[in-house]
């Protein structure tokens, strides 16, 4: 199974050789080494390779080879969660980084509303000064003329 750990494995593997030892059909620890491997998820692989390049496997007990397992085991375990915990926090930048980028669009709108808001007053404020300057130009034209027709 894929999920299995390597002691539940074991544990399967054990009920085999203890119904074998009661058959009279026992085998040698290095062949039980070698069954052990060949009967593991293709996932350990690359871990049953190493070990079979490195020669070790003539010397190396039932026993001891399960405990080799396990710490590859704890190993390839502790990776998985690195690589979940980079990815959450990863999603978690994304995230904060979306978000950020969101309130800067708003600010950057709102600002831009605010600049429209302040540049639609002053225009309205020249207008007003231009509007009232006009009406004071027109009084003093009309102060002149009343001069001049005096």
């Amino acid at each position: 199974m894929v999920d299995e750990s390597i002691d539940s494995a074991f544990a399967r593997f054990n009920t085999i050789i203890t119904s074998l030892k009661a058959l009279d059909e026992g085998y040698s620890s290095k062949n039980y080494v070698r069954k052990f491997l060949r009967a593991l998820h293709p996932k350990w692989r690359a871990k049953v390779t190493s070990m079979e390049e490195s020669k070790e496997l003539t010397s190396l007990s039932l026993n001891e080879l399960i405990g080799n397992l396990k710490v590859y085991e704890m190993i390839i375990k502790k990776d998985s969660e690195i690589v979940k915990a980079k990815g959450e926090r990863r999603s978690l930048a994304l995230k904060a980084k979306k978000e950020s980028s969101d309130e800067e669009c708003s600010t950057s709108k709102s600002e831009y509303e605010e600049y429209a808001m302040a540049s639609h007053r002053e225009t309205r404020t020249k207008q007003h000064s231009y509007g009232v300057l006009e009406r004071e130009l027109k009084k003093m034209m009309k102060d002149v003329r009343r001069e001049h027709v005096l």
